[in-house]
């Protein structure tokens, strides 16, 4: 299901967005994007 995320590295730090391109939240790096991702039950 995180296909319908896009992750983005941005000056050290990381910003995900929805399909649709809107910004979701930032994080400190990848693991905690999909850590994150995970405990809202986006992610598998």
């Amino acid at each position: 299901m995180m296909g319908q995320f896009e992750i983005r590295y941005v000056m050290g730090h990381v910003e995900v967005f929805d399909a649709n391109g809107c910004f979701c939240f930032s994080a400190d790096n990848m693991a905690e994007a999909v850590e994150e991702l995970r405990e809202e039950g986006l992610a598998a």
